[in-house]
């Protein structure tokens, strides 16, 4: 119920925690003004190295910030979705911007917010779904400061993070933490994010609109871009940031910048995880394990089907049938447990490189060499 105006409702022990209030915030009103005028030399020491360093390389580097709202497009939406999705991103170009591809991946439009506020239209300028990058060119305005990549290929664990974004829609948000361990799988299930090699797992904060954010490191270099979260299960908050390496996304813009299209190996061909099969196929195919991944179709032209990869036979119902195709076991030595496991490997790679695929065929390991061939625009 609304009260009159000059009428309180509050009790004497909300009283008294007001007054409480208003003294604190008297206090420190007075501290913060003998701290600048230097009256205070107690509070010089919290002024630590790497305090400093943090409002240093902050300072620097949020100019080139931005929060990137989405309106998505009606087909995407169920009854009751949110229309709306806010991720992060930051200028490397003065009309370009970095950002995550599934902040933008079914946009109708997208508007972008300065450092100062102001709010400018933009469009897709290339994507690359297999590491979740995606690029950005803004019309009406130019990038206010641009950031440039480190050598991410050099970090230590331990070595300090910070995030600068717009989690919880909290533009310019700042947070820091340290590089703590790298992972090959985030256990994803919107099937991105399938060729990046190693994510980079951090204390920072990376929460609902951080994705696409700078990871810098202590000198202000970009050694990463916010993707995600990690979580035990799906009803706990994710505590643990998982970051894209900057290597891999500088690679990336490069090749989309040049090409149209990211130029990471890949065979060209489908796969079926071993575990997926009936355990009677595997026995049929004299396969004792389930660790693999077995070649489904080999399109004519792709990298696997000039190398004789043969693919898997099928019913007129698409079920598979004896005998399979070949199975990969190992790529390079490195022996291969899934799907997963063959396009990660297989996209650490370049055109024009081979690939050592061992492979099961005819109940028998043979070696076939793969040229990995370049990528062209769908």
């Amino acid at each position: 119920m609304t009260q009159p105006p000059g009428t309180s409702t509050s009790t004497p022990g909300q009283r008294l925690f007001s007054r409480i209030l208003a003294v604190s915030a008297l206090l420190g009103a007075g501290l913060t003004a003998a701290y600048l005028t230097g009256r205070v030399t107690a509070q010089r020491a919290l002024i630590t190295n790497d305090e400093i360093n943090t409002v240093q390389v902050t300072q620097g580097a949020l100019p080139a910030v931005v929060r990137v709202d989405v309106r998505i497009r009606k087909d995407q939406l169920q009854q009751g979705d949110d229309p709306n999705e806010t991720g992060s991103g930051f200028f490397y170009k003065p009309n370009l911007i970095v950002t995550a591809y599934h902040v933008v991946q079914y946009q109708e439009s997208i508007t972008v917010t300065l450092y100062n506020g102001k709010r400018v239209n933009a469009s897709v300028e290339g994507v690359d779904p297999g590491i979740d990058i995606a690029i950005l060119k803004v019309s009406g305005a130019t990038a206010p400061k641009t950031l440039a990549f480190g050598d991410s290929a050099r970090l230590i664990p331990g070595q300090k993070f910070i995030t600068l974004g717009a989690p919880i829609k909290y533009n310019n948000f700042i947070a820091t933490g340290v590089f703590s361990a790298s992972t090959r799988s985030l256990g994803r299930s919107d099937g991105l994010g399938e060729e990046v090699g190693q994510y980079f797992l951090t204390t920072a904060t990376i929460q609902g609109g951080s994705s696409g954010g700078p990871v810098l490191d202590s000198r202000g270099a970009v050694i990463g871009v916010a993707d995600a979260n990690a979580s035990a299960n799906s009803l706990v908050p994710g505590v643990i940031g998982a970051v894209i390496p900057g290597d891999l996304t500088k690679q990336s813009l490069s090749d989309l910048e040049a090409v149209g299209v990211p130029q990471r190996g890949t065979l060209g061909v489908t796969l079926v995880d071993l575990d997926d099969l009936d355990p009677a196929l595997r026995q049929l195919a004299g396969l004792s394990s389930n660790q693999g991944a077995l070649v489904d179709e080999v399109p004519a032209g792709s990298a696997g089907a000039r190398a004789g990869l043969r693919g898997s036979l099928k019913n007129n119902k698409g079920q598979l049938l004896s005998p399979l195709g070949d199975v990969i076991v190992a790529i390079d030595g490195t022996r291969v447990t899934s799907s997963f496991d063959v396009i990660r490997l297989i996209a650490a790679k370049r055109p024009g490189q081979v690939a050592a695929l061992k492979v099961w065929r005819n109940k028998k390991e043979v070696t076939v060499n793969v040229t990995l061939l370049k990528r062209t625009l769908p």
